[in-house]
């Protein structure tokens, strides 16, 4: 996504990998986890009603539980961050299933330090919260920028996503790659190589809807082409609308037919973590405050997943 958030911080048919932990056997354990709702989406509903999200964790968790929303996927940069969350969390009693962490893995003398970061951030929120999923989206070369990785560097991240992979395997955390609209460039060349080089018991997908959709020119055709290709390795995904191109203020039907996407996940016998995702941008319309538009949300994911 934007630099802001960022910093703001196996294959087997019929069978759902979402999301998955091995069991004694070595094969996936489907396991259904609440609904949730990545806090990006609060960032930009507080920024646009000139409130800063996380300046005060107790009140933000208070606003998130008015939602009704069971779960929630926070941004962590430190186990601190997770130590500090912990217990406001539970006072509200919001359970926490997965996280997002940014990372670092294309760059040889930084992997190192990123992938022992994760880590100690995943032991911390499997301690604290019985943390299940890890959702990392590797930095761009530089941000804000066009400019994409070498063949070089997609390896180098490849290698790296799964050694981490393999190392929070370990822990009993599944790690879930995350994609914006830059690894969709250049024939989506980093997309295709991260899944194609990895293993899918080491690196799961978590599917973006949206940015699959943006990144792909507004093609719906892509959203689907990518759930045919990857869909068995998707143990999340993150869901967000648009009409005519602009993010909707609340998630319902739009550009994306989410109704048919319900429809082949459930043919495919798939039961991803499904995390709300529905942000605000500059063109989005402003008729409701973030706890109305989540709990909409809410009730529209209900509807159309059916959970």
């Amino acid at each position: 996504m934007k630099p802001n958030r960022r910093h703001f911080l196996g294959t087997l048919a019929g069978l759902s990998l979402s999301p998955l932990l091995l069991a004694s056997d070595g094969l996936p354990k489907p396991k259904r986890l609440p609904i949730s709702c990545n806090t990006y989406n609060w960032v930009t509903f507080y920024q646009r009603q000139g409130k800063v999200w996380g300046q005060d964790w107790d009140a933000c968790i208070a606003d998130f539980a008015q939602s009704g929303i069971p779960a929630i996927e926070p941004s962590f940069g430190s186990p601190i961050e997770v130590v500090n969350l912990a217990p406001i969390l539970k006072k509200y009693n919001i359970q926490m299933p997965s996280a997002y962490v940014s990372s670092n893995l294309h760059q040889v003398d930084e992997a190192g330090k990123s992938i022992e970061l994760v880590l100690a951030i995943a032991e911390e929120a499997k301690k604290l919260l019985d943390l299940q999923i890890i959702v990392t989206n590797p930095n761009p070369v530089r941000w804000g920028s066009p400019e994409v990785k070498s063949d070089a560097e997609l390896l180098e991240q490849s290698k790296n996503m799964e050694k981490l992979g393999a190392a929070l395997r370990s822990r009993g955390i599944t790690l879930a790659y995350h994609t914006h609209d830059t690894e969709l460039l250049a024939g989506a060349r980093e997309f295709h190589h991260v899944l194609l080089n990895t293993s899918p018991k080491n690196v799961a997908f978590c599917f973006d809807t949206h940015w699959v959709y943006r990144g792909s020119q507004n093609s719906q055709v892509a959203v689907f082409d990518i759930l045919k290709l990857y869909g068995s390795r998707v143990v999340e995904l993150h869901l967000r609308q648009s009409v005519n191109g602009i993010w909707s203020e609340t998630f319902g039907d739009g550009d994306i037919d989410y109704r048919r996407f319900a429809r082949e996940l459930q043919a495919l016998k798939l039961f991803p973590h499904l995390v709300i995702e529905q942000c605000v941008e500059s063109q989005t319309p402003a008729t409701m405050n973030a706890v109305e538009a989540h709990q909409k949300d809410l009730a529209m994911i209900k509807e159309i997943f059916g959970r």
